[in-house]
């Protein structure tokens, strides 16, 4: 079969490709290609290979060079050789649905028929023998649909993303539940059963981003946003002001008021605070029902950045601040707050 398939493209001036993905005996492999059709020209290709020798082999399979390419999956996608349309897959068996169909179809890429042949053992796994009946009887135009469909029934859409979790990540966002996943399994694998501290719902009525004149590279925006929504400490806000002032100068307003409320957010968290509105020199701040704040150190802490200090509600506590002078409130808030966690 190997010789009838091989030689019928190679007799209309066409390319092979012959999947085997077991680097360990891939060369084996090749010399067996080789003793089966010994007039092709035959080359080997995997991933350890080094970068300039799997280059030179890739662009002489390309350029017409190599008859028959042996390698192992490094050619599923994002390869497109119009002259190779014929494909031989090692043990089929092995392989998943999506990754068949992805192999297929790096034959059949111009006006030439394709041929694609499956080769499997005697005796396969009955899950293996149905994902192969489901690309044997999809070869049409647009099948892809229908064998994505047919993949989801075989394995099922599992629990992260399927029913279960579904409305959860829809709720939270799926980079958000990625991260909530990673800290709750690493307090669980470290031993600790202490919930994890909640920031403080802090709103502010002034621009808090980084500007587009000031960081230019949006990779670099978002690494920063990123970075700023994992912290913890105060410390990390105030080594990343040092890193921004060093990468772009100094500090815009704007940035400056990014700063100051993920400082507000950390600190109050750890201090119990629920949520803290702040609107030009007023501003409010709310504990949560568990919190218990000592009223005369909070007092005292904003007197000495001239801040007037008004109890609003007694519990849970709310504050309602008044500027008097000194720093402006966002300073002066982070600095009075600060001051009573260190």
């Amino acid at each position: 079969m190997i010789d009838e398939g091989i030689s019928r493209e190679l007799d209309r001036g066409g390319q092979v490709f012959f999947v085997h993905n077991r680097i360990e005996t891939i060369q084996a492999i090749a010399d067996h290609v080789k003793r089966a059709v010994p007039r092709a020209r035959i080359s080997v290709a995997h991933g350890q290979m080094r970068e300039k020798e799997l280059e030179e082999c890739m662009h002489s399979f390309v350029s017409g060079e190599i008859d028959v390419l042996v390698s192992t999956m490094i050619v599923e996608s994002g390869l497109d050789v119009p002259n190779a349309n014929t494909m031989f897959v090692n043990r089929a068996d092995n392989f998943g649905l999506a990754q068949l169909y992805q192999l297929r179809g790096r034959v059949g890429r111009s006006h030439r028929r394709a041929y694609c042949y499956l080769m499997v053992p005697d005796s396969v796994d009955p899950e293996a023998e149905r994902r192969l009946q489901v690309l044997e009887h999809h070869t049409e135009l647009g099948a892809g649909y229908r064998i994505a469909l047919k993949d989801l029934e075989m394995r099922g859409a599992g629990n992260l993303l399927g029913a279960e979790q579904s409305g959860f990540v829809h709720a939270v966002g799926f980079d958000m539940y990625l991260r909530m996943l990673e800290e709750t399994v690493t307090r669980l694998m470290s031993g600790d059963a202490a919930p994890k501290l909640v920031p403080a719902d802090v709103t502010i009525d002034t621009p808090n981003y980084l500007p587009d004149d000031y960081v230019v590279a949006q990779d670099a925006k978002i690494d920063m946003y990123k970075r700023l929504a994992r912290f913890t400490a105060p410390a990390e806000v105030e080594a990343l002001r040092t890193e921004l002032r060093d990468r772009f100068g100094p500090l815009p307003p704007p940035a400056e008021a990014m700063l100051a409320l993920a400082q507000l957010r950390i600190i109050g968290g750890a201090m119990g605070i629920e949520g803290i509105l702040v609107r030009g020199n007023e501003a409010r701040i709310t504990f949560r029902d568990s919190a218990a704040p000592r009223v005369k150190g909070l007092s005292a802490a904003f007197h000495d950045v001239q801040f007037q200090a008004e109890v609003r509600r007694a519990v849970p506590l709310s504050l309602k601040l008044t500027r008097l002078g000194g720093a402006p409130m966002l300073e002066g808030l982070v600095r009075a707050l600060r001051g009573l966690v260190s």
